[in-house]
């Protein structure tokens, strides 16, 4: 444990120094030493030990009891957050009048809460975008008192309890000396100052509830849960301080046909029989106009056709998707008598023999192709 050193030479003053000489002695080692004009290394522990060191020396019986008893009867007022509730920047603001006091770091600016929207879009709002107007029920400075909270023409009264410090101090005699707890005021709430005569529009909270109304620009392809952030348009920040944000939460509702898969479109299309035999051209809806795709004779039942540039547009970028057309050979379940007799005749053409398909492998199908 390093051994504690003499107070008085801390402070550089004799033994019989008087009040002013301490003080002034106090003042030049505090502006030497403080943290935030030394950055040197120690600077901040010689600052906290000649604080100690005017602590003592300052208070009468305090000095007394050093003088008697040495460091021994100085310990119980000291504690790992300052002297009996009263820290060492308080000592060094109030002694010096500088840097920000106690009361002002209480009050400080504070970031105003953020707020959100849930905003449900058509699929077509989505894809293409769109201008969304919006109300938001929120709180804001109010006008008529301009977030003081007192009622125009009127000014606040010095705190009558605290007597304008915005603190509350209680002295305790006690065997080594009298300490003083310092606690936040619970008149002014450590603003040392009240207001008497409160707004009559917003009743002294210095805001008031409105529904704001917005005009929100979403872009084109924005997704399902996507959220957009409109900066400053959040609660309004205490104090001055900077606004919360508003963010908007985006659901889209399904569609009737498509489906998204990033920025590609998904359509399913039925087809009959002999569309998918013969091969043919069909129109199909997209969300622009309608388009008409070749439909290849042999198709597959699952077999896509791809639709360039018809899907979603890129998010904040050039281009889009495409539109994939999923097609479905559909068994026909209710047939005309003219309808069975053609199939009848047509399945005549094909023969009776069923024979599984082999599973061939990739090599046996590119053989099978050249007849190999």
């Amino acid at each position: 444990m390093a051994t504690r050193r003499d107070y008085y030479d801390v402070l550089g003053v004799p033994r019989n120094a008087t009040e002013d000489q301490i003080r002034s002695a106090y003042r030049q080692q505090a502006l030497k030493y403080h943290p935030d004009r030394n950055k040197e290394d120690g600077a901040a522990e010689r600052f906290k030990e000649v604080t100690e060191a005017y602590e003592v020396l300052r208070d009468s019986e305090k000095r007394s009891m050093y003088d008697r008893f040495g460091h021994v009867g100085t310990e119980a007022p000291f504690g790992a957050s300052g002297f009996g509730g009263f820290g060492f920047e308080d000592i060094f603001e109030t002694f010096f009048g500088a840097g920000t006091t106690t009361r002002a770091r209480r009050t400080r600016a504070q970031r105003g809460a953020d707020l959100r929207y849930d905003l449900t879009l058509t699929f077509e709002e989505a894809v293409f975008g769109c201008e969304k107007d919006l109300e938001i029920s929120r709180h804001d400075t109010c006008e008529s008192c301009r977030g003081s909270g007192r009622e125009p023409g009127t000014e606040p009264e010095t705190c009558p309890r605290c007597r304008g410090t915005g603190e509350l101090r209680r002295a305790t005699q006690t065997v080594f000396g009298q300490f003083v707890n310092v606690s936040l005021c619970d008149r002014c709430q450590g603003e040392g100052r009240i207001i008497t005569t409160p707004c009559s529009t917003c009743h002294g909270a210095g805001r008031v509830r409105v529904n704001k109304h917005l005009r929100v620009s979403v872009p084109a392809g924005i997704d399902d849960t996507s959220q957009i952030r409109l900066a400053g348009e959040g609660e309004p920040g205490a104090q001055g301080g900077t606004p919360g944000n508003l963010y908007i939460n985006i659901r889209v509702e399904p569609h009737r046909y498509f489906r998204r898969q990033g920025n590609d479109l998904l359509l399913d299309v039925p087809i009959n029989f002999a569309q998918a035999a013969l091969g043919a051209e069909v129109e199909i809806p997209t969300l622009d106009e309608p388009a008409r795709i070749q439909i290849p004779s042999g198709t597959q039942s699952g077999r896509v056709v791809r639709v360039r540039g018809k899907g979603v547009p890129y998010l904040r970028a050039g281009g889009r998707g495409d539109l994939q057309v999923r097609l479905h050979v559909v068994t026909p379940t209710d047939l005309t008598d003219e309808q069975r007799q053609l199939l009848e005749k047509l399945a005549q053409t094909f023969g009776t023999e069923v024979k599984p398909r082999e599973n061939k492998g990739f090599f046996d199908k590119v053989k099978d192709a050249f007849g190999v």
